[in-house]
């Protein structure tokens, strides 16, 4: 899906509108079409099947390197009182 129309649509019309000098409050419209991005999303997500252990082993492992290495270079790179 080509997201560049909408954008440049957007930014035309946003210009038009300003150069006419009138003001278009967009918060409402906004708000809805966020809530309804999340909503789908969420249902994209729904339908994806997932191995629960295998994700959960990985996640760990990674978060346990992450550390070891913020760790490690904080020791090699930090001053030492």
């Amino acid at each position: 899906m080509n997201i560049f129309i909408p954008l440049i649509a957007g930014v035309i019309i946003g210009y038009v509108l300003r150069r006419k000098e009138r003001r278009v409050n967009v918060d409402l419209p906004m708000s809805a079409a966020l809530l309804l991005l999340i909503f789908f999303m969420g249902v994209e997500a729904g339908k994806v099947r997932i191995d629960a252990f295998w994700l959960l082993s990985s996640s760990v492992v990674f978060a346990a390197l992450t550390i070891a290495g913020s760790v490690g270079i904080a020791l090699l790179m930090g001053g030492r009182e």
